[in-house]
């Protein structure tokens, strides 16, 4: 038969190892939670950085060659207030005549300007202005703004 003082130890002890095992679940859990964190955390951080390499690859200058096929466009007007067309071939033909930047509203719905080889493709595209042309030459990307450098008219 246990005594008193036994029993009271005994109950102690008990309480104890159950205190100790409920912290070491505790534990176990929170433990869990940091790793699930960090998976989390490199997750993100590898589609985020994926994201920024592959963005940054599609804007490097001097990119691959490329054939489009659109209107001939006087790019100051287009832009400024959206004049394209037959209607506006004659104003086109002026302005890209006189040096303002010429481009091409490609048939993939994409809008190009256009370089010559170091140079401005005006004096050859200006007859052009409002006709539908097939060009190709090298993509180039920065900042929204899409060139076709090296222009040259496919006949």
């Amino acid at each position: 038969m246990r005594g008193r003082g036994e029993l009271k130890s005994s109950r102690v002890f008990s309480h104890l190892l159950t205190q100790d095992q409920t912290t070491n679940e505790a534990k176990g859990k929170e433990t869990n939670m940091k790793k699930l964190t960090r998976a989390l955390t490199l997750a993100i951080l590898l589609e985020l950085t994926t994201g920024l390499a592959i963005a940054q690859e599609s804007e490097k200058p001097g990119g691959q060659e490329i054939t489009a096929t659109g209107e001939v466009l006087d790019m100051s007007c287009y832009i400024d207030h959206g004049a394209m067309g037959e209607k506006h071939a004659a104003c086109a033909k002026k302005c890209i005549a006189s040096g303002l930047p010429v481009g091409i509203k490609a048939s993939d719905g994409k809008t190009y300007l256009l370089i010559g080889d170091h140079k401005p493709a005006n004096s050859e595209l200006a007859n052009d202005a409002a006709k539908t042309i097939t060009v190709k030459g090298k993509l180039a990307s920065r900042d929204g703004i899409s060139m076709i450098e090296n222009a040259v008219v496919q006949k």
